[in-house]
């Protein structure tokens, strides 16, 4: 597994981390044991960068990786994020309070006393991001934290908090089939020293040899009524794939290693964090990392899967609450 900087002022870490939604069984039935094997074959495979949340199966995400470090002694840079208020009803809160008492619960859950990045997973609107860097900078220097991370902002908002104090990455959605990042966001980060984190770099399971059925998918699912999985743009997409699924074929890779191998090639600055709830399907990508992709490929891969190429938007209208939106 390659290396990258976690940011200009964070640690090394490999260049794919492992996103840890679906351990929860957020995209589908798992359990500990499945969960704590998949861990450990990340681990193993060299993927030494945990992405986790304290939203994520309502803090079992955490409880999965804290144990997971607790029974192997393995040495993990952890990130996790708050700002997400569940009860009573779901809000954004990046108060102070709201924050500490979060982070509390997380480095309680993980059995750590420290994460090396601290993300705000979505910002509330009416409160100064400034405000909230001072907040995050306190858990800095209270030796709580490595560092702070923005997650699905604007360019501005990043330079506005960066200002403040030097923010270690940024996580937003990226992949072949959500672009919206090239609009600015990535260059904004390269030219800061941020990381730059891409979540679903795998389309949310469509960029694979086998992607997601729709008949598979249940409550909490949220793409269940998310437009791209939603007929007639559900066949049109998986139409748009095909080619794609040859092409990575022909080059002696599975899809899924083409579509994250070609994320590893938009800059140095990225570290995508792919999801999977099974050592069978992590072994699919995993080693994504060692390819580099030549100029060649990678404009035949423009040609199969332009910019712009997939049918319906990244979230529904009720979905699209919290993630600024620039272009």
């Amino acid at each position: 597994m390659k290396i990258r900087k976690l940011g200009k002022l964070g640690p090394n870490v490999s260049a794919i981390g492992f996103g840890a939604m679906s351990i929860t069984g957020f995209f589908g039935p798992t359990n500990d044991t499945t969960s704590q094997e998949c861990l450990k074959a990340a681990y193993d495979y060299g993927i030494n960068f945990f992405d986790t949340a304290d939203v994520y199966g309502s803090g079992s995400s955490e409880i999965l990786i804290g144990k997971f470090l607790k029974d192997t002694r393995a040495e993990i840079k952890i990130a996790t994020k708050a700002g997400i208020q569940t009860k009573p009803l779901r809000q954004f809160n990046n108060s102070k309070d709201y924050l500490t008492q979060s982070l509390d619960m997380s480095l309680k859950r993980l059995g750590i006393d420290y994460v090396d990045l601290f993300y705000i997973h979505r910002r509330e609107a009416d409160r100064p991001i400034e405000e909230v860097v001072e907040t995050l900078k306190e858990f800095i220097d209270a030796g709580k934290i490595g560092g702070y991370g923005l997650s699905e902002i604007s360019p501005t908002t990043l330079r506005r908090a960066h200002s403040v104090h030097p923010c270690m990455a940024v996580q937003n959605e990226y992949s072949l089939w959500s672009r919206m990042p090239d609009m600015g966001l990535i260059r904004t980060c390269d030219e800061l020293g941020v990381a730059f984190v891409p979540f679903s770099p795998l389309g949310r399971g469509m960029l694979t040899d086998r992607p997601a059925k729709r008949e598979n998918m249940v409550s909490p699912d949220l793409r269940i009524n998310n437009p791209r999985f939603i007929e007639p743009n559900l066949s049109d997409n998986l139409s748009m794939l095909k080619p794609f699924q040859g092409w990575a074929a022909d080059n002696e890779m599975t899809t899924a290693t083409a579509a994250l191998a070609w994320v590893l090639s938009r800059g140095e600055n990225l570290i995508p964090i792919p999801a999977t709830r099974t050592a069978k399907h992590l072994i699919e990508w995993v080693g994504a990392s060692e390819i580099t992709l030549s100029p060649k490929q990678l404009k035949e891969i423009d040609d199969i899967l332009p910019v712009g190429w997939a049918y319906g938007d990244r979230y529904s209208v009720s979905q699209y609450v919290g993630p600024e939106t620039y272009c």
